[in-house]
């Protein structure tokens, strides 16, 4: 009897802690865990004025140079919708460099019995995420900028039912499609262009309103070995509410983590600021909890880097409600690996 009430009581403090990290203004998607399609990846309809999706790359080369493209549909105040391509180097050969372009909707073409998203004959993701996906991009801006890499090996990725979580009155979805994979090809900057190794990660994201009317803050992440992997993105809505999940892999196939909890040091983490501390991101599933450090970060980029025009960016930045910085780095995490990690929200 003791036995049983113990049990009861464990489940009913589980169920809680799931509900207060969804609590208010957060639904989780509902259905079972499935394998992400083609059709996950190909660019969704919606009507909501506001409504933009991203397509975002990390890849983090084997000579310690590393690289982050973003493809998105944008609302821009007062500029209506628009298609954003950005590309940042981080050390290569020792310094960065950043672009963002900006072009009419027409100009990208989704071709769907290719699985293969194109703008402008310029930039473009070929093939549905996984092995042989290729990623190219080339921008003249600033100075000459070049990419083209293709995935020689990819972990299958992962989502939650539909995907589409609720935050208030807004939707968000979001789709792991490759937590770890390995890519091989060419990146260059003016006229130096070199061949490059490493290991990359991909999601994408949708949401009917600005990104920042959802999250005060997100936290994304992934792990430099195939096993074991922490990759995902997880945000925090302006109550407190946690949404978005990770994958996880030690070896006994890939698992689906929703998060319960996160704190920064011994606090439970707001998100109204950046982090001081160290992150911890509690599981449902029952998972090792994932802690890193984030006070030590190697780069700082803005949204803005993909807004062209003054009139634009401060528009942008109004919209936003200040402006939006990346803060991107690496730790030794708690699961004994090297884990690449961003944090994005509003100015502090």
């Amino acid at each position: 009897m003791r036995r049983s009430f113990g049990m009861l009581f464990f489940a009913v403090l589980s169920a809680f802690a799931v509900q207060a990290a969804f609590a208010g203004d957060v639904t989780p998607p509902s259905g079972a865990v499935r394998n992400l399609t083609a059709s996950d990846f190909m660019p969704h309809q919606n009507s909501a004025k506001e409504f933009n999706e991203t397509w975002s790359y990390q890849f983090v080369f084997d000579n310690g140079t590393r690289a982050f493209v973003n493809y998105s549909t944008l609302y821009v105040p007062a500029s209506g919708k628009k298609i954003g391509c950005d590309m940042s180097f981080w050390n290569f050969k020792g310094k960065s460099y950043a672009v963002g372009r900006q072009y009419p909707p027409e100009r990208l073409k989704a071709i769907k019995e290719k699985n293969t998203i194109d703008i402008k004959g310029e930039y473009a993701m070929e093939g549905k995420p996984g092995k042989g996906h290729r990623v190219y991009f080339t921008a003249d801006k600033g100075g000459k900028f070049f990419m083209d890499l293709t995935f020689e090996s990819a972990e299958q990725g992962k989502v939650l039912g539909d995907g589409i979580w609720k935050v208030g009155d807004a939707k968000f979805a979001q789709y792991v499609h490759i937590p770890y994979g390995r890519v091989s090809g060419r990146i260059g900057y003016n006229e130096d262009t070199i061949s490059v190794k490493g290991y990359a990660y991909m999601d994408q994201i949708w949401q009917t309103v600005q990104a920042t009317d959802l999250a005060v803050r997100s936290i994304n992440f992934s792990t430099n070995t195939r096993s074991p992997y922490y990759a995902g993105r997880i945000s925090i809505s302006e109550k407190g509410g946690l949404f978005g999940y990770a994958l996880y892999n030690a070896g006994e196939g890939t698992k689906l983590l929703l998060p319960t909890q996160v704190k920064d040091g011994e606090e439970t983490y707001s998100g109204k600021k950046f982090p001081k501390n160290k992150l911890t991101i509690a599981w449902k599933e029952g998972a090792p909890e994932l802690s890193f450090p984030v006070n030590k970060t190697y780069q700082k980029a803005s949204l803005l880097d993909k807004v062209d025009g003054w009139f634009a960016k401060k528009a942008m930045k109004i919209a936003a409600g200040g402006e939006i910085l990346f803060y991107r780095g690496r730790s030794d995490a708690s699961h004994n690996k090297k884990l690449d990690w961003t944090v994005t929200g509003a100015k502090d």
